[in-house]
C-alpha cells in the first residue's frame, strides 16, 4: 500500500528556518539561552544567579539575534581562540553554523558544547534535532532523551516539547506504544497542533486502534477539510476495511482540492484497480509520467499493467527497479511471472530459484519455483519446492494438483492417487480441465 510519510516532518528544521533553537516571537531577542544582556535574570529558589556574560558573548548574541551570522562569525572566533571550553560560545559557535547550514560543522560544536557543559539543555536538544533532521535517528535519540531530562534554564520551557515530539517521530515504528508516551508528554508542555493529531492517528492505527485513528483523522479535517494527510490517512483505513466505495468517494472529493497529491492519487488507483475499474490504469500511467522516479508509483503501475495482461510493459518497469534493487525478492518474483505469462519458463525459473535464496520464507518464490519445475519436467524440484511452500502457506487447489502430478511422474502412485483426491474435494468444479485429467489418472492408478 502506498503510504505517505510522517517522517517528512522531520526533514525541516523542528525550530526555525534553519538553526535548531528560535528567536521568540519578538525578533530582537535570542530566547534559546538566557537574554544576551548586561542584566542577568532574576535568580529563583531553585537554580543560582547566572552570571553576566562576557562582552564578547554578549556583542556575538546580539548579532546572532540580527541574524548577522557574518558579524557573529568574526566575533567569536578569537574569544573561542582563547576559551576553547566556554560552553556558551560553544553552543553560539554550533548555532550560527546550523544557520549556515553547515551541519558538520554544526554537529561538532554542539558536540564540543555538551562536553564543556554535560547539562546543556540547549546543546542536547540543538544536536538532536538536528541528527534527527539528518535522519541520523539512532544517534539523535540519546540527545534527545537527555534534552528531556536536563533543567532547560532559562531557555523556553516549552521548547522541551519539541524534544518529545521528535522521540515520538523517531520511536513511532519500533515502539509506537512509547511514541504515544513521548507525545502525551509533548502535550503537557504546549497545545496540541495538528501534526500531533496526525501523529496520534497513526500510532493509534499502528497499536491496533483504528476507530481511535479515523477520529483523530477527522478531528484534523473538521478544522482543515482540504488536509491532504488526514484524507490519505483516513482513505488508508478505509483500503484496509476493503470499503473501496467509501475510499474512493473520500479520494475523489480530496483530489478535487489537491488534484496532483501523488498519495492520493496512488490511493485512488489502488482502490479503483480492487474495483476491476479500468480507470485504475491511465490514471497510474499519468501519474507515473509525473514522477517517473518514484518507485513505489512504477511499482504500482507495473501491477497494474501485469493485471491488465501487458506482461511486456509489465516486465518493462520491473526491470527497471530491479537494475536498482537487483536482490528485492519481490521484484524477482514479478519479474518471473511476467516471464511466465510471456512463455519464457526456464528463464522465470531461475529467477523464482534466485527469489527463494534471497528469502527463503517467501511462498510466492517456492509456488513459481514448483511451477515452473512441473512445467519443465522436474517433478523432483516441484516436490522440494512444494514442501517449502506448505511451511509459510495452506495447499490450495492449484499445490494439490501440482503435488499430485510431480508424483505421478516418479511413479509413486500412492500418493500422487491419494492428492489428487485431495484436489478434487478441494476445487469444487472451479478448475475442469485438471478435475478432468485427475479422474482419468485416478482410473489407471487404482485400476
Amino acid at each position: 500500500m502506498f503510504r505517505f510519510a510522517f517522517f517528512a516532518l522531520l526533514a525541516a528544521p523542528a525550530l526555525r528556518s534553519t538553526p535548531v533553537l528560535a528567536q521568540s516571537s519578538s525578533s530582537s531577542s535570542y530566547s534559546a539561552s538566557p537574554p544576551a544582556s548586561s542584566t542577568p535574570a532574576p535568580a529563583t529558589a531553585s537554580a543560582p544567579t547566572p552570571q553576566p556574560l562576557p562582552a564578547e558573548v554578549t556583542a556575538v548574541e546580539a548579532a546572532i539575534a540580527s541574524s548577522d551570522w557574518n558579524s557573529a562569525q568574526a566575533k567569536l572566533d578569537p574569544y573561542l581562540a582563547t576559551h576553547p571550553g566556554d560552553a556558551r560560545a560553544l553552543f553560539d559557535a554550533g548555532y550560527i553554523a546550523d544557520a549556515q547550514n553547515r551541519l558538520d560543522d554544526a554537529s561538532a560544536l554542539y558536540r564540543r558544547a555538551i562536553v564543556a557543559d554535560p547539562n546543556s539543555f540547549e546543546a542536547h536538544i540543538s544536536l538532536g534535532l538536528l541528527l534527527a533532521r539528518q535522519n541520523r535517528l539512532t544517534e539523535a535519540r540519546p540527545e534527545l532523551v537527555i534534552a528531556t531530562t536536563v533543567d532547560p534554564g532559562l531557555a523556553d520551557p516549552t521548547l522541551k516539547a519539541r524534544a518529545w515530539r521528535a522521540l515520538a517521530r523517531i520511536d513511532r515504528d519500533a515502539n509506537p506504544a512509547a511514541a504515544s508516551n513521548d507525545l502525551l508528554e509533548a502535550l503537557k508542555l504546549s497545545p496540541e497542533t495538528t501534526s500531533d493529531t496526525l501523529l496520534a492517528a497513526d500510532l493509534a492505527e499502528k497499536t491496533g486502534q483504528p476507530e481511535a485513528a479515523a477520529a483523530a483523522y477527522r478531528r484534523v479535517l473538521d478544522k482543515d477539510p482540504d488536509s491532504a494527510q488526514a484524507n490519505a490517512g483516513l482513505a488508508h483505513l478505509l483500503i484496509e476495511r476493503k470499503d473501496y466505495p467509501g475510499a474512493e468517494t473520500l479520494l475523489r472529493a480530496a483530489l478535487a482540492k489537491n488534484p496532483d497529491d501523488p498519495t492520493l492519487t496512488a490511493q485512488l488507483a489502488t482502490v479503483l484497480a480492487n474495483q476491476d475499474k479500468a480507470e485504475a490504469l491511465p490514471l497510474l500511467q499519468k501519474l507515473h509520467a509525473a514522477h517517473p522516479g518514484d518507485a513505489a508509483i512504477t511499482r504500482m503501475l507495473a501491477a497494474i499493467l501485469a493485471d491488465a495482461a501487458d506482461f511486456a510493459g509489465s516486465d518493462q518497469l520491473f526491470l527497471q527497479l530491479l537494475a536498482a534493487s537487483p536482490d528485492d525478492a519481490g521484484l524477482l518474483v514479478a519479474h518471473a511471472q511476467n516471464l511466465v505469462h510471456q512463455g519464457q519458463l526456464d528463464r522465470a525459473y531461475s529467477v523464482f530459484d534466485k527469489a527463494t535464496q534471497i528469502d527463503p520464507a517467501n511462498a510466492d518464490a517456492w509456488s513459481g519455483v514448483a511451477f515452473t519445475a512441473s512445467k519443465t519436467g522436474h517433478p523432483d524440484v516441484t516436490l522440494h519446492a512444494l514442501a517449502m511452500r506448505s511451511r509459510y502457506l495452506p495447499e490450495i487447489p492449484s499445490t494439490l494438483f501440482l503435488w499430485a502430478t510431480a508424483y505421478d511422474s516418479l511413479h509413486q502412485k500412492t500418493q500422487a492417487a491419494a492428492y489428487y483426491h485431495r484436489f478434487l474435494d478441494a476445487s469444487a468444479g472451479k478448475f475442469p480441465n485438471q478435475e478432468w485429467q485427475a479422474h482419468q489418472r485416478l482410473q489407471i492408478l487404482e485400476k
